[in-house]
C-alpha cells in the first residue's frame, strides 16, 4: 500500500496548507477511480517527503466535494501552498 494522505473535513486545510499537493477526488463504486488507485498509491510511495499525495472519499466528505466543484470523478487537483 502507498502512502497517500486520506483527507477530511477536519485535516483538508492544514494537510494543503504547505507544499504541493495532489488530491485524487473518488468513491469506491467509481470504476476509473479503482483503475487510478494503483497509480495514486506508486505516487505516494514515489513522493514521500517531496509532495502530498492525497484522496478524498467524496461519499463521505460531500462537503469538500461541492467546496471544490467537483462535479465528477475521478477528479485530480494540484494544489500549492
Amino acid at each position: 500500500m502507498g502512502k497517500y494522505i486520506d483527507l477530511t473535513q477536519d485535516n483538508f486545510d492544514s494537510t494543503v496548507a504547505n507544499g504541493v499537493s495532489l488530491v485524487d477526488f473518488w468513491a469506491p463504486w467509481c470504476g476509473p477511480c479503482r483503475m487510478l488507485a494503483p497509480v495514486i498509491e506508486e505516487l505516494g510511495a514515489d513522493f514521500e517527503g517531496k509532495a502530498n499525495i492525497c484522496k478524498v472519499n467524496t461519499d463521505e466528505q460531500q462537503d469538500l466535494a461541492v467546496k471544490y466543484g467537483i462535479r465528477s470523478i475521478p477528479t485530480i487537483i494540484f494544489m500549492k501552498d
